[in-house]
């Protein structure tokens, strides 16, 4: 087995950089395959671009006779680029993207006749048969019906040959089966909710739109050297390895000049991008060796969650082009930074005004500053569930376990942002004089903007964290789908914007207070009461979690732990009230949440099992036996005084037997802890079961046969090490 090492190793090092010239400039290439505004224009007839756009700009429903020739205009556009199928593109409950193609091509009743047809029913609602993704105890398995419909917000694109339609994905019975449905919704909610706090400072605001631009980390390992490990292929991580004398400790790698084939690699993956209408703009070396990062410029948080999904496909597709396995897990290697996709979430208005971001006025001002702490006071209510909403097995290896960030939820302001708030807690309670109106606008607010050039401090171990005008929400996992990050953050923000607007309303009804004086006044008791969700130390040490436990914030460092807040009577509570999911769609989520932990812990439980007693033990005791010879061949030559010359080989020949009893003992043990776990029937017990009983043999197991790997002779070691994987480039 060792020759499948060495011949990955020889395949690897002989590689040469892919060759790809590029079609032309980006500007140029940009959107190419993508149904976007250029193109529809020139497909489409004036009523139903306007359908389109009325759509899209307002939800207005489109008709089904409108809807046919929207489809007309898009199957021709799509056959004039060589299109010959088409698919209703979702996301499932599976984390990644679901499709099933169909051909325009169809034939008469009596097989003659052929055409290109695609007609409005065929564009606006599918019926894919969807018994077997994930859906949580809505439907029974003989119950396959599901429904896709068009999502006309985010734009039909070209993929290959195919015309792919993004879509939402629904039960029969209406529940959302898919990431994209309950995330329309919770924009939605941020929209009205962020529109009417805007009316405070601005009545032309018709609209407010929430953003994002994510940052994708991600490991590129040579295709060959992935295929020699079953732990890699099988789970998206390396489950033992011992870790490499060199790894990130120099920083070499970090921002320094990208490998010739991973170059070649992200040039190609970026004209993939540009013809996909994927705004990708950054690209560099990250801290382990060979991760590297990718970030566009940001969007709409739909269309950013659509282009994320898609991205990572085409990263998979563009990396077998270039002999690459792309590796999205959080924690794919022991002993060097994983991966996260840091979300950074602001809101816009249709007038142009980005909500986080200091204006030139104190009334521009008063208004990010009522976005600002409305922010805050959102996550602090709600972090629980705002941890709940990216905790996954793989995403478990990073969060609260010495890897940025921790599990526990905070937010971080900056020193000079945290004075703007002790300033504004000082404000007087009821009407304010004119003295202190002076004051707070011309001193404190109106000097926002001179505060924040300076404020580009950062704290990369805080999970929210302020960035000059938006927050950055970094704990969001590598392999996870933006969408159930930015529903949670949204919906929490939305409801957060509903209360602020009925308080301030109420105080200038009741009160008989001026608007800025109503804000103000409710903004100064947010400030007192969000204190415990602010920190801006170091999120690593063992002192913050000892306050964070004072303060009253919680610490799920597992999933099982952290999934409960989804389906508590405050979360449903959300949900409900905002039309974002109902009952049976959050416990739903919940129950397949849970599953695919206990899933994925068992197949690594398995997998490590199988690596270890077929692949470990049987080289220990091949090297074993090449030493016990040599101490038999030394007893033949020395006589009596062998045992004094073979000391080093009669000691490691122990040492060995030890570690294969380790491995043994401990993966019968870990077989029958699975074992038990398997019966039981509840999903969070199961979980819970697999999480405290199952996964604690993993580090055991591994350690002895890391050990092993030291031991035993390099020649004969089966398994591509980690100097191999992170440093053959």
């Amino acid at each position: 087995m060792s020759t499948l090492r060495f011949q990955a190793l020889n395949d690897a090092s002989n590689r040469k950089p892919v060759k790809f010239d590029e079609s032309g400039r980006k500007s140029e290439l940009f959107g190419s395959n993508v149904f976007n505004d250029k193109a529809m224009r020139q497909y489409l007839t004036a009523d139903a671009y306007k359908g389109v756009k009325d759509a899209v700009q307002h939800g207005t429903k489109i008709d089904r006779k409108l809807a046919d020739y929207i489809a007309l205009g898009m199957k021709e556009w799509a056959l004039s680029k060589g299109v010959t199928h088409y698919t209703h593109w979702f996301q499932p409950l599976t984390g990644s993207t679901a499709e099933k193609h169909d051909a325009f091509f169809e034939t008469s009743y009596d097989g003659s006749d052929p055409v290109e047809k695609f007609g409005g029913g065929q564009l606006v609602q599918q019926e894919p048969d969807a018994s077997s993704f994930p859906n949580g105890g809505i439907r029974n398995t003989f119950e396959a019906r599901g429904y896709t419909a068009w999502d006309p917000t985010s734009p039909a694109f070209i993929f290959g040959t195919t015309l792919c339609i993004p879509t939402v994905f629904i039960s029969y019975t209406g529940e959302a089966l898919d990431y994209k449905t309950p995330l329309l919704r919770a924009l939605n909610s941020v929209d009205e909710a962020a529109t009417e706090v805007c009316k405070y400072f601005d009545k032309n605001v018709k609209k407010v739109t929430a953003t994002l631009g994510w940052e994708q980390e991600y490991f590129l390992v040579d295709s060959a050297l992935a295929n020699s490990r079953p732990d890699l292929m099988l789970t998206g991580r390396t489950l033992l390895g011992h870790t490499s004398a060199k790894g990130q400790q120099l920083d070499d790698h970090y921002f320094g000049s990208i490998p010739s084939r991973a170059l070649a690699y992200m040039r190609e993956l970026e004209e993939e991008c540009m013809l996909l209408g994927i705004p990708v703009k950054t690209r560099h070396n990250e801290v382990a060796p060979n991760q590297f990062e990718l970030a566009p410029i940001f969007e709409e948080t739909n269309l950013a969650v659509d282009h994320n999904s898609l991205l990572m496909d085409v990263m998979s597709k563009v990396g077998e082009r270039h002999d690459f396995k792309v590796l999205f897990h959080e924690k794919p290697f022991k002993g060097v930074n994983g991966s996260g996709k840091h979300n950074n979430w602001s809101m816009a208005t249709d007038t142009g005004v980005n909500l986080l971001s200091p204006g030139k006025t104190p009334m521009s001002n008063l208004q990010f500053l009522s976005f600002f702490i409305n922010t805050i006071k959102a996550v602090q209510e709600y972090e629980e569930l705002l941890r709940a909403s990216i905790a996954t097995a793989s995403n478990d290896h990073r969060l609260g376990a010495n890897e940025a960030p921790p599990a526990i939820i905070s937010v971080f302001i900056g020193e000079q942002l945290t004075k703007v708030l002790e300033n504004l807690e000082g404000v007087s309670k009821g009407k304010l004089s004119p003295e202190e109106k002076t004051d707070l606008k011309l001193n404190v607010v109106g000097k926002i903007p001179d505060v924040m050039l300076d404020n580009t401090d950062r704290n990369r171990t805080s999970p929210f964290a302020f960035t000059g005008n938006k927050f950055e929400f970094r704990a969001v996992g590598s392999s996870a789908n933006c969408a159930n990050a930015m529903t949670t953050l949204n919906s929490i923000v939305a409801k957060q914007l509903r209360d602020f607007k009925k308080e301030v309303d109420a105080l200038i009804e009741k009160k008989d207070l001026k608007k800025d004086e109503a804000i103000f006044n409710v903004l100064r008791e947010y400030i007192k009461g969000t204190k415990n969700i602010l920190f801006e130390g170091d999120g690593y040490s063992d002192a913050w979690e000892k306050e964070a436990k004072k303060r009253g914030l919680s610490n799920h460092k597992t999933t099982p732990a952290a999934l409960k807040a989804k389906v508590s009577k405050k979360a449903l509570e959300l949900f409900e009230e905002l039309n974002v999911m109902n009952h049976v769609e959050v416990e739903a989520r919940y129950e397949i949440e849970l599953e695919e932990y206990t899933k994925k812990i068992q197949i690594e439980g398995r997998v490590l099992g199988d690596i270890a007693r077929n692949h470990v033990i049987p080289t220990a005791i091949r090297y074993q036996n090449t030493l016990i010879e040599n101490v038999r061949g030394l007893k033949e030559i020395f006589g009596k005084d062998f045992e004094k010359i073979a000391k080093e080989q009669i000691s490691l020949i122990k040492e060995i037997s030890a570690h294969i009893e380790g491995i043994n003992s401990n993966v019968e043990a870990m077989t029958e802890a699975r074992k038990k776990a398997n019966a039981l029937t509840d999903a969070q017990k199961m979980a819970e079961m697999y999480c405290d009983k199952v996964k604690p043999y993993f580090e055991i197991i591994r350690e002895h046969c890391d050990k092993l790997e030291l031991l035993v002779d390099d020649e004969i070691w089966t398994l591509t090490k980690y100097r191999e994987l992170l440093f053959t480039r």
